[in-house]
């Protein structure tokens, strides 16, 4: 199998539970709750995304023919030397799961790579994933009901949290959905989590520190 990537690059994870911790970033290509193209936003199932994940012209992008290939490629991008920790990789999109399977989940591991994936939760994960982060959309059918985190954008017009907090997560995140209502939007985020203390606040770190 190939695979299409947006682009691979290394820096901060900005949200969620590993925010501030290094990793390489392996953009896949390709959502199935919005086309990437402006025009058809209105029309999308997930209508706030703020990132670019259409085609493969991106920074290392481009079609991987082989689980080996991109998983070589990714490990390249971590530092060497002395102290750099364990291997980190967060595969994100676009929607990650369209593509990602057990041969590049595999051939990670393989590289030493611990492996992190965002998913919108549409789609069941497979087996040998080392952290999950599920991040609901309002109008989509959420069929990954377990994973390491979830971390929710707020507010999703009537989507309440507490739906949520019934499945099977470590932990809750709420994360204040940057449109041009932010300002009121994270005060919103706030008080829900200060009256509903299970939920923990996730900031866009890469947006406040002006990094990729």
């Amino acid at each position: 199998m190939s695979y299409l990537i947006k682009e691979i690059f290394y820096s901060l994870q900005g949200e969620g539970y590993h925010s501030g911790r290094p990793a390489v970033f392996c953009r896949f290509s390709g959502c199935n709750l919005w086309s990437g193209k402006d025009v058809d936003r209105d029309k999308a199932i997930c209508r706030f995304c703020d990132t670019d994940f259409l085609g493969t012209d991106g920074e290392e992008g481009g079609n991987y023919k082989n689980a080996g290939e991109l998983a070589e490629k990714i490990a390249r991008l971590w530092p060497r030397g002395e102290n750099t920790g364990k291997p980190f990789v967060v595969c994100t999109g676009g929607e990650p799961l369209l593509q990602l399977d057990k041969k590049l989940i595999d051939a990670l591991h393989e590289k030493k790579l611990e492996i992190a994936v965002e998913t919108n939760g549409t789609i069941i994960a497979p087996d040998g994933i080392d952290w999950l982060c599920v991040s609901p959309k309002a109008n989509a059918i959420l069929v990954q009901k377990s994973g390491d985190e979830l971390k929710l954008v707020y507010p999703q017009g009537q989507d309440e949290p507490e739906k949520y907090t019934s499945y099977d997560f470590k932990y809750f995140f709420l994360q204040p959905l940057d449109d041009l209502y932010l300002k009121d939007n994270i005060h919103k985020t706030l008080d829900y989590i200060l009256n509903h203390p299970r939920w923990s606040l996730s900031l866009q770190l890469q947006k406040i520190l002006k990094i990729k």
